[in-house]
C-alpha cells in the first residue's frame, strides 16, 4: 500500500476497512454457518475516567454519515447530550446509541463506531467542564492540536467549540466548521526580530485590521514589562498573551496581578489579558477569578482520556440476550426536563415515566437517527449543539 501518510480515507472508512480482523472473521463464520440474524447493539460505557460524573457525547454527526446507506436502524442521544454512564437508581448502563439490524450488515464498523464517539467525547467533555469552571464570561481558545496526530486536527477543535470553546487556532478546522481562526503570535516571530517592538510593529503593519492585536509579552523580559512595552508602542492594542514558562513562573496569579496594575495606572484599562501554556483544571480553578480574561488551552484538552464506550449485544430477533455486566433488552432513557434526573426502562413500554422529584412527564433522549440506511432526521449545526451542550452545563456540577 502506497501512501505518504498513515492516515485512512473517507472511502476507506465508509467501507469499514479500519476494523479489528476478529469482526470480518466473525462475519465470514456466521454467514458461512447461516448464524446472521436480527439484534440490537447498545453502545454505552461503564465508566467515565477522572472521577467524572459526566460526559458529553460527540462524533454523533460522523456516525450517522459512516452508517447512511447501511440497512440500518439507528437511535441515537443528540450529539452534545451531556450524560451519566449508568443510571443512578438501578446501576444501569445508560445506553447513548441503540443500533438494529442484521449483524453482519454492521459488526464491521464497530471499530470505527467508537471511535468516532469516545476520543471526540472525551475532549467534549474535558472541554465542557474547563468552561463550567471559568463560567460564561472569560474566553476559552483551542490550542492544543499540535500535540496529537494532524489528521485528526479538525475533529478535536469541534469537540472543543461544541462543547464551549470560543475560538480555535487551526486554519483546516476553522475552514472546514466555518469559524475564524484565532491566533496572536509565537515566540519565533519575536526572536527572529531579535526585537519585542519591531516584532510587535510588524504584526501590526502587515495583519489585516481584522486581526486582534494581542501581543505576546514574556519572551526576554519581565512579563509586566513587556506587556507596558506593548501598550506603549501599539496605538491600538487589544491584549497582551502571558505564555510563561512554567519554571518561571512562581506565583502566576501575582504575575498577572501586577501586569494588570501596571496596565491600569497608565490607563491601559481596556487591554485584555490572556494566558496560555500548561492550562488545566487545577491552574483554571486557581486563576477563574483572576484579572484573566482568556485562556488557551492546548494538550489538556487534545490530549483528553477517552471514554471507554464499548458496543454489546442485547436482543437477537426480539429476544433479551446479553453478556455477564450488561443488562439485556433495547432500552430508552428518560430524562425530566426540570431537575434532570434519568430513567431507563426497555424500548418497548412506551408509556413515559413520571419524575419522582419533579412529578412531571419525563422525555426521551434516545430518538431516530438513521431509519432504513436514510437520515431520520435533520442533524443540528455546529452552534445548534454548543448552545444545548451551554443550555445543559447550567444543570450539572462538576
Amino acid at each position: 500500500m502506497n501512501k505518504r501518510f498513515y492516515i485512512a480515507s473517507e472511502e476507506e472508512l465508509k467501507r469499514g476497512e479500519v476494523t479489528d480482523i476478529y469482526f470480518k472473521r466473525t462475519k465470514e463464520i456466521l454467514k458461512k454457518k447461516g448464524k446472521d440474524a436480527k439484534v440490537v447493539a447498545e453502545i454505552s460505557c461503564g465508566s467515565l475516567p477522572r472521577d467524572w460524573k459526566w460526559g458529553v457525547l460527540a462524533g454523533v454527526e460522523e456516525v450517522a454519515k459512516l452508517l447512511e446507506g447501511y440497512d440500518v436502524n439507528v437511535d441515537s442521544l443528540a450529539e452534545g447530550t451531556i450524560f451519566r454512564s449508568k443510571d443512578l437508581l438501578a446501576g444501569m448502563r445508560m445506553p447513548v446509541i441503540n443500533i438494529s439490524g442484521y449483524y453482519s450488515e454492521f459488526c464491521e464498523l464497530e471499530t470505527e463506531i467508537l471511535g468516532f464517539i469516545c476520543q471526540a467525547s472525551g475532549i467534549a467533555t474535558s472541554a465542557a467542564r474547563l468552561r463550567k469552571i471559568v463560567g460564561k464570561e472569560k474566553m476559552l481558545l483551542s490550542f492544543g492540536i499540535r500535540r496529537m496526530h494532524p489528521a485528526i486536527a479538525p475533529m478535536i477543535d469541534r469537540s472543543c467549540y461544541i462543547a464551549g470553546f470560543d475560538g480555535i487556532s487551526c486554519v483546516l478546522s476553522a475552514e472546514m466548521l466555518n469559524l475564524e481562526p484565532i491566533g496572536t503570535m509565537p515566540h519565533s516571530l519575536i526572536i527572529l526580530f531579535q526585537d519585542q517592538v519591531s516584532a510587535w510593529k510588524a504584526f501590526d503593519e502587515i495583519m489585516p485590521k481584522i486581526v486582534k492585536r494581542i501581543a505576546l509579552v514574556d519572551t526576554y523580559y519581565d512579563e509586566k514589562i513587556e506587556a507596558v512595552k506593548a501598550a506603549e508602542n501599539l496605538a491600538e492594542l487589544d491584549g497582551v498573551r502571558l505564555d510563561t514558562p512554567s519554571s518561571r513562573r512562581g506565583n502566576f496569579r501575582d504575575i498577572i496581578r501586577e501586569v494588570r496594575w501596571e496596565l491600569d495606572i497608565r490607563n491601559y484599562k481596556d487591554i485584555k489579558i490572556f494566558v496560555s501554556g500548561g492550562i488545566n483544571e487545577e491552574t483554571l480553578l486557581k486563576l477563574k477569578d483572576s484579572e484573566v480574561d482568556g485562556f488557551g488551552v492546548g494538550t489538556y484538552v487534545s490530549n483528553a482520556p477517552t471514554i471507554d464506550f464499548s458496543m454489546n449485544i442485547v436482543e437477537i430477533d426480539g429476544k433479551p440476550v446479553a453478556k455477564r455486566g450488561i443488562f439485556s433488552l433495547e432500552k430508552q432513557v428518560y430524562r425530566c426536563p426540570n431537575c434532570f434526573e434519568d430513567v431507563i426502562i426497555p424500548a418497548k413500554i412506551k408509556e413515559k415515566p413520571t419524575c419522582k422529584r419533579c412529578k412531571r412527564e419525563m422525555k426521551p433522549l434516545l430518538k431516530p437517527l438513521i431509519r432504513d440506511g436514510k437520515l431520520a432526521t435533520k442533524l443540528p449545526s455546529l452552534q445548534e449543539i454548543r448552545a444545548y451542550v451551554l443550555e445543559q452545563l447550567e444543570k450539572f456540577e462538576i
